[in-house]
């Protein structure tokens, strides 16, 4: 094996998960089939293959930004179930 328990262990500890033996097991026999398939590409000639940070070639999908008429912020907030003055109010999901 290429990946430990133990080192599962210690990255589910600092990941603040609990495991229990079964899924240690799972972890590393699917970690260790991952590093094989590294270790497989690490072999590959990539002499003359230019270092890239994308699959494809793409410098710009951006519009330029336009003004455009926009909706009437009474209409906007018409249909709200909560609203303030000018703010759509929604429930507090992240204390």
């Amino acid at each position: 094996m290429k990946i430990s328990k133990e080192e599962i262990t210690h990255v589910a500890n600092l990941a603040r998960i609990e495991l229990d033996e079964a899924s240690i097991d799972s972890f590393s026999h699917k970690i260790d089939s991952i590093l094989d398939y590294v270790d497989t590409l690490n072999r590959l000639d990539t002499t003359g293959v230019r270092p890239t940070s994308h699959a494809i070639f793409l410098t710009n999908a951006f519009r330029e930004d336009e003004v455009q008429k926009s909706l009437n912020l009474n209409l906007a907030l018409s249909n709200a179930p909560e609203k303030d003055e000018n703010t759509f109010l929604v429930p507090r999901i992240i204390g």
